[in-house]
């Protein structure tokens, strides 16, 4: 299984696209997560969601050939095409690291007296 995937679906002349993305979380824990981007074909991503995280890159691809499957039976498709929404899938891994980062430390250390 790949670790991105791009599906396409045409219906009524509009084309919608969904990117998803499978990458290692930062703290060299094992952490991964699967990102995906879904909106019109030529534009902005309108959504983008993560799920995770995943102990491995085994499990986090495992989601995303059944999410896979689950778009085939709506009619999506897979598709040759190059990632467009690369940068958006990077800024939210960014968003979701420096949001692990910042709850690591987020924590009083109150001893009994």
């Amino acid at each position: 299984m790949p670790r991105n995937l791009i599906l396409i679906r045409n219906c009524s002349g509009i084309s919608t696209r969904i990117e998803c993305e499978i990458r290692p979380l930062a703290g060299d824990r094992g952490l991964w997560t699967l990102l995906c981007a879904a909106g019109m074909a030529g534009a902005q991503p309108s959504a983008i969601k993560a799920q995770g995280p995943f102990h491995g890159p085994c499990v986090a691809e495992g989601l995303l050939a059944s999410v896979a499957a689950s778009l085939a039976v709506q009619g999506y498709v897979v598709s040759e095409e190059p990632p467009i929404w690369c940068l958006h899938l990077q800024a939210e891994l960014r968003r979701l690291n420096a949001e692990r980062c910042q709850h690591l430390g987020d924590f009083q250390f109150r001893p009994d007296p």
